[in-house]
């Protein structure tokens, strides 16, 4: 067995945990970091994920420079472009790339290359605390919560990311169905028992609100995290997700 690290989590947290800012009076601050401590903070985020869970074989993904969700939809994390990222979070990826071997693959999110990992193989367990890794149907280990890995069902993931296609996330630049947020969300999928049942009431509730599948089909692809069947291992392409 094997860890995946969801390095883009841990990247942000150890660049945003270690900048220190300095007040220099007459209404002067700076900001400033120090490469070891960001280093510090990863390797010490990682080692006690490892040596809690007795495995030290770990592999990490981080997100690359271009998202295949943008040509479905355009709007997708655009809410980002304008925020202020930590100071060294350019330098802790780049150490996670050469120092760790971390991998890359455009034009995926470090997300979609855990989710086609631990759906190729049974020799792994997810590191994230990122809730969009409860849609894959793998090991999941989340530091934040849990005291050991979580067996995500097959159609426990189903479930999850029909009802994210249902909720939206604002955060990412999708919005859902409009007028259901997670309390009818879970009312709309509660009933339902099988994977081939998801997706129609998740259609019923988008006519409900005058819109059509095709909609409602755009909001799950987005909201899809990738499995293995949702990657052309030879063109290196995605194969946005249908019912």
């Amino acid at each position: 067995m094997r860890l995946i690290f969801d390095a883009d989590i841990i990247a942000f947290k150890a660049a945003a945990a270690t900048e220190q800012p300095i007040d220099w009076g007459d209404g002067m601050w700076t900001l400033h970091a120090f490469e070891d401590d960001v280093i510090n903070h990863a390797m010490k985020y990682m080692q006690s994920v490892s040596d809690k869970l007795g495995i030290q074989d770990a592999t990490l993904f981080l997100t690359g420079t271009t998202n295949w969700r943008k040509d479905i939809l355009p709007s997708y994390k655009a809410n980002r472009k304008n925020l202020r990222k930590p100071l060294l979070l350019p330098f802790i990826r780049n150490f996670m790339v050469e120092k760790l071997g971390a991998i890359i693959l455009e034009p995926m999110e470090a997300d979609d290359l855990l989710g086609i990992e631990a759906t190729s193989t049974d020799d792994c367990i997810i590191v994230s605390e990122d809730k969009d890794l409860k849609t894959i149907p793998a090991l999941l280990f989340n530091p934040q919560k849990d005291d050991e890995p979580v067996r995500i069902p097959e159609f426990t993931a189903a479930w999850n990311h029909m009802f994210q296609t249902l909720v939206g996330d604002s955060t990412d630049g999708y919005s859902g169905c409009p007028k259901v947020g997670p309390v009818a969300a879970k009312k709309i999928l509660d009933n339902i028992d099988t994977i081939e049942d998801l997706w129609p009431a998740v259609v019923a509730a988008f006519k409900k609100q005058k819109l059509s599948e095709d909609v409602a089909l755009q909001q799950a692809q987005v909201a899809r995290i990738c499995h293995a069947s949702d990657f052309h291992k030879d063109t290196g392409k995605v194969i946005p997700w249908t019912p």
